[in-house]
């Protein structure tokens, strides 16, 4: 026997050990990828489940009576309710995110990545996305209703919803300005920008697709949270007078439609209008992030 063949004897063990742990590892990921496909699948039959649902249970419910100016017991408009949540999207964003932005730029551009106090922010930005809506209601109730003395109100909502958001808000602009290469900074100063200017003119247009990630999450929040509104913004169908006054939003309006049990066909027809405006929004966001990421290419 030739010193070759006795070589290629001695390796064989070890080849088909090889060779099936090749096997192996190629029907793992061939298992693995079949059940992402179907978690997926599965996600997205839900999904379309529950639109169908809603769709089918309400469009034929939606009337003309229903986008009335004014709210009363035979129309049961939803027009005051949707104007609320729009004032109460437009004044918590004006309130969260500068703050947030503001303060992302601060942790990612001004301070030293291994910063204990950086840590902290994060730390408490990351408890106060998992607390729930009922606890942020309930602060805002003891504190902006009963001891500012602001009653249930738009502005005690608006100020509630604000510190719910204020976190998401934080922490996608935080990583979406981690996610910029630090060849933007470097060309930047290369060129003589000072870091305000770099910030402003370089790293937020590139950022701002993960930017309008947060804002669309929690744009999705505010139209959807109901919970902590009913404690401080208060169920009242008008439209408010000054930011002192009660006002009802969509998903308020849902809640009291269902829960009246005698609304049933009317609260269908809110959900399908809440689920078509959250998909506007949606679409016209990303249109956005889009055309200012193609300007910031062009450019």
């Amino acid at each position: 026997m030739s010193e070759a063949s006795m070589t290629q004897s001695k390796l064989s063990p070890r080849g088909e050990f090889a060779q099936r742990a090749a096997k192996r590892a190629a029907t793992s990921a061939r298992a693995q990828n079949t059940l992402v496909k179907v978690g997926a699948a599965l996600s997205a039959a839900i999904l379309l489940f529950i639109v169908g649902y809603i769709l089918v249970m309400g469009v034929p419910h939606i009337t003309p009576d229903l986008f009335a100016l004014k709210y009363n017991s035979t129309n049961l408009s939803l027009m005051p309710a949707l104007i609320n949540t729009l004032l109460m999207i437009a004044l918590s964003l004006a309130l969260a995110f500068p703050l947030g932005l503001g303060s992302a730029i601060f942790l990612v551009e001004y301070t030293k990545h291994n910063n204990r106090f950086v840590k902290m922010i994060r730390l408490t930005a990351e408890t106060l996305t998992g607390i729930p809506s009922i606890v942020y209601g309930l602060f805002g109730l003891l504190f902006f209703v009963t001891v500012l003395g602001w009653r249930m109100s738009l502005l005690a909502g608006s100020l509630t919803v604000a510190i719910m958001v204020l976190p998401v808000i934080l922490r996608t602009s935080e990583e979406a300005l981690k996610a910029v290469p630090d060849t933007y900074r470097e060309g930047s100063f290369s060129l003589g920008a000072g870091r305000l200017r770099t910030v402003f003119r370089v790293l937020l247009p590139a950022a701002m697709p993960g930017i309008m990630a947060g804002i669309i999450l929690s744009i999705g929040r505010i139209f959807g949270e109901s919970a902590a509104l009913i404690y401080t913004a208060g169920t009242v169908a008008a439209i408010p007078s000054s930011v002192f006054d009660s006002a009802r939003t969509l998903s308020v309006h849902m809640y009291v439609l269902a829960s009246e049990g005698l609304y049933i066909d009317k609260a269908y027809a809110t959900a399908v209008v809440l689920l078509i405006i959250v998909i506007i929004i949606n679409l016209l966001s990303a249109r956005v992030a889009s055309r200012i990421t193609k300007g910031e290419k062009n450019a």
